[in-house]
């Protein structure tokens, strides 16, 4: 079928002949082929025995070099890449001259229930109104190119059950669950009139699980698992003082070692991580020194610091917070401490860079849907620092590297993610353009990503 054939599609409901029944795993529904209904901005969703992408450049997601090759899916996956692939018979054959084909975009610091919602729109509902807010959340960064995320906190088991059995249209999601906080901690969101909590009594927070408040190695040990039991691919615990949250100073450490170890222990022994959200510096060297495979932020990292987590071979997952217009509405208390991150975002980038961290690439958007919009603009800014062929692959190949610590955890373990490789999930991208040479492009979806295809179905298809 070729490319002129579209418009049926775009103007009907007709439906083409079945595809290949290919799935997950026995507990993740298929969507079936054709048209069956339409997405936020993206206008199509269509699913077929075998898509060819013809004509476009192709980015690997690891090599800087593109290549003239053609690619062939079928099913979930990429069955083959080469020059002059046969057509199987009634398959879509798309022509992508002056488009570059991509791998789908990956996010390692998302949160899909806070990212658009307003803090008052979580404050006033519950578990219920937050799917519906997340369900929206992650059907705008899949029509942002996103088709991967790492949600580094917050109830998002539902959702990621729920993408992964067709009820919803959104990224992947590698979730953590609830964070792990100690008492005024910087997951500790409730009030002073909560507090003092009678023993064994769990605020709704909890047991919606918004977060979890842990203090003492048993109470650390027994959420870590119910985590797990949950069905968490790493486990997030905040390890030192924030931005957004009301108690905690930015130069505090939290959780004891004794505690941070149990966490990591019992994690490890289900064969997974402990990232942690650690800015100050005290708190990045807590981590390292503890356990921890990933630090979140890390803005206020020294250089001895940053070596030792190269030493350690620790990923840093850091975000491109500048004091600039992206920068979230903040009171004054927030504000200050918002101050000490972006005033190390230049040093740690460029330090990082130069001693060869691991480095991982995550948004953080928290309680705006207008900053959310800007999710592949903020990927975009990273040029600051790396280049474009260097920004993409940490979007892609990097992130993926970073999603494999989940190891028998990954809830997709059919290939692999954020590469353009024969066997791997047909994730990807076509830009109209060369984004190794603009990476601007990212910026504007909408206007410049003429397909989105994840899992094998097209969720977008505006080619000219």
């Amino acid at each position: 079928m070729k490319i002129s054939a579209l418009t049926c599609f775009l103007c009907t409901t007709l439906v083409v002949s079945p595809a290949t029944v290919l799935s997950h795993e026995a507990n993740h529904a298929v969507i079936p082929a054709g048209v069956i209904g339409e997405i936020e901005t993206t206008h199509v969703k269509m699913r077929f025995d075998n898509v060819v992408i013809r004509g476009a450049q192709v980015f690997n997601g690891c090599d800087e070099t593109l290549a003239d090759v053609d690619v062939l899916v079928s099913g979930q996956l990429i069955r083959e890449i080469g020059t002059d692939i046969q057509t199987p018979e009634g398959a879509f054959e798309i022509d992508a001259e002056g488009y570059t084909l991509i791998p789908g975009l990956i996010d390692a610091h998302w949160h899909g229930v806070f990212a658009e919602a307003t803090i008052a729109q979580l404050a006033l509902t519950g578990e219920g109104y937050w799917n519906l807010l997340a369900a929206k959340a992650q059907n705008n960064a899949l029509s942002r190119g996103f088709t991967t995320v790492r949600d580094t906190a917050g109830p998002m088991f539902d959702i990621a059950r729920a993408t992964d059995e067709g009820l919803i249209d959104g990224p992947r999601v590698f979730p953590s669950g609830p964070a792990l906080s100690i008492t005024a901690g910087h997951q500790d969101f409730r009030v002073t009139r909560d507090v003092p909590q009678a023993s064994g009594n769990l605020h709704s927070f909890e047991t919606n699980n918004m977060f979890y408040i842990t203090d003492g190695v048993p109470d650390v040990l027994k959420r870590t698992r119910e985590n797990l039991m949950q069905g968490a691919t790493q486990i997030k615990i905040m390890a030192g003082g924030g931005v957004t949250s009301a108690y905690d100073p930015i130069h505090t450490i939290q959780f004891t070692d004794e505690e941070f170890r149990a966490a990591v222990e019992a994690t490890e022994a289900w064969g997974t991580y402990v990232t942690t959200h650690a800015i100050n510096d005290e708190a990045v060297v807590h981590s390292v020194e503890n356990g921890a495979r990933s630090v979140e932020h890390g803005h206020m990292a020294s250089r001895e610091t940053l070596q030792k987590m190269k030493d350690a071979g620790v990923w840093l997952s850091m975000q491109p917070f500048l004091d600039d217009e992206d920068a979230p509405a903040l009171n004054d208390f927030q504000r200050a401490k918002y101050k000490f991150v972006t005033d190390g975002t230049d040093f740690v980038y460029r330090t990082a860079k130069e001693l060869g961290l691991k480095i991982a690439f995550g948004t953080d958007t928290l309680f705006s849907a207008d900053l959310a919009k800007k999710q592949g603009a903020v990927l975009a800014k990273l040029t600051r620092w790396f280049t474009p062929y260097e920004t993409l692959k940490m979007a892609t190949c990097d992130n993926a590297e970073l999603l494999k610590m989940s190891g028998p955890l990954t809830p997709y373990p059919l290939g692999p993610l954020g590469v353009i490789e024969e066997g791997a999930y047909a994730d990807m991208i076509l830009v109209n353009g060369n984004p190794l040479e603009t990476i601007d492009l990212i910026s504007d979806p909408k206007a410049n990503f003429g397909m989105i295809m994840k899992d094998g179905v097209i969720y977008k298809f505006d080619m000219e």
